[in-house]
């Protein structure tokens, strides 16, 4: 699986400004940790400021999925998600091109959740919502298990080659969302494979579905890759605690999963990320635009 990360980069002159972007998010992950956790609230603060479609997207999903807090408190929560953003910015360059926090920075549990339900050679989905720490965690986890992801590719050619390569240092392999019986596959083999599937997406099959309250366009692909291959789904939550350490947890495997309905399972999936994501809303993901698309076919305004 790791030779995939050993094709050649695309170097067309059409390409170099996306490599001198890649050439400075390389030297600032290899940036001294104590410096990223200085300034990534500031750069938080900064991409509140300047990314004005964005910031209205994560007030309006806030809006949708807490409306008993109050307008101030929804902005203060706001505020706070930027500042974790801008922390994940440069934990995301860390974790694929600069080093690891040390192994102190991170308190791992639930592993024997993972290995009871590894008995037998049973392969392993880790279901995972999109939060600012996805990478690191990841990252972290592989140090400790044999992780492969399953992603959705950069639009831009060497943006995928660099961060792919930077993945496969530690991950056993890497799946593009569409690659699906390479992943039936390698979880019929008794693999372990880390998926998030809280985000709406236009390939893939999906049913709307609870979400915070709201219905959202959902991927069945849990449902599907654990009917298709036996595998089992265990949670996984991962944050940055307040002294900038981080913490992992193995959630025990979702009884009686899968079911023979989909959009059931799907709804299940959503409800268990959606209790992940309330433990610490700070640190999610809010700015995509989670409920664009509405039942009766419309699209949600996010501007």
């Amino acid at each position: 699986m790791r030779a995939m990360a050993e094709s050649s980069p695309p170097l067309s002159p059409r390409h170099w400004p996306t490599w001198l972007a890649i050439a400075f998010g390389w030297a600032l992950a290899r940036a001294p940790l104590w410096l990223h956790r200085a300034i990534g609230p500031s750069l938080g603060a900064v991409l509140y400021r300047v990314l004005g479609s964005r910031r209205r997207a994560a007030a309006t999903n806030l809006a949708l999925c807490f409306p008993e807090l109050s307008d101030a408190a929804r902005e203060d929560l706001l505020r706070r998600n930027f500042r974790a953003l801008g922390l994940g910015v440069f934990e995301f360059l860390r974790a694929w091109w600069g080093r690891l926090p040390a192994p102190s920075e991170c308190e791992l549990t639930g592993l024997e959740h993972l290995e009871a339900a590894r008995a037998g050679g049973r392969g392993v989905i880790l279901v995972s919502a999109h939060f600012t720490t996805l990478e690191i965690s990841m990252r972290l986890l592989c140090q400790h298990i044999p992780l492969a992801g399953m992603y959705r590719p950069h639009e831009q050619p060497p943006m995928e080659w660099a961060v792919r390569r930077g993945r496969l240092r530690h991950a056993v392999a890497m799946f593009a969302r569409d690659e699906l019986r390479p992943v039936i596959r390698y979880l019929k083999q008794g693999g372990l494979l880390w998926f998030a599937p809280d985000q709406e997406t236009r390939r893939g099959d999906s049913v709307f579905v609870p979400f915070f309250g709201q219905p959202a366009w959902s991927l069945t692909s849990t449902h599907q890759l654990a009917r298709l291959s036996g595998a089992a789904v265990l949670p996984l939550f991962h944050e940055r605690l307040p002294d900038g350490r981080y913490r992992i947890e193995v959630l025990p495997a979702l009884a009686d999963f899968p079911s023979r309905d989909a959009t059931a399972d799907t709804a299940r999936v959503m409800a268990t990320l959606e209790s992940l994501i309330r433990r610490c809303p700070e640190q999610y993901l809010w700015l995509h635009q989670r409920f664009k698309r509405q039942p009766d076919g419309s699209k949600r305004r996010y501007d």
